[in-house]
């Protein structure tokens, strides 16, 4: 799955068209390298996204396709 497609479905980031800009501007990286938009999340990988000031460090435990709003939050665990 795309990362942007991932970010959206997992809710951690409201709009798809949002989690892109944030790759482009450069304030998502995964496994400690800049990411863009159309990498392939996998399983165990660590995501650092930058909001300003504030940093969000995740591992990806699931990958899906579709999920619901109550699920979403089982598809990743916050490290940091």
């Amino acid at each position: 799955m795309r990362l942007d497609k991932f970010l959206k479905v997992a809710r951690i980031i409201k709009r798809r068209t949002v989690a892109n800009d944030a790759c482009d501007a450069e304030h998502v990286n995964v496994n400690g390298r800049r990411a863009k938009a159309s990498y392939d999340v996998k399983i165990g990988d660590e995501i650092e996204i930058t909001f300003g000031e504030r940093v969000l460090k995740l591992r990806v435990l699931d990958v899906k396709e579709h999920v619901a709003k109550a699920d979403a939050s089982s598809m990743y665990e916050i490290i940091s």
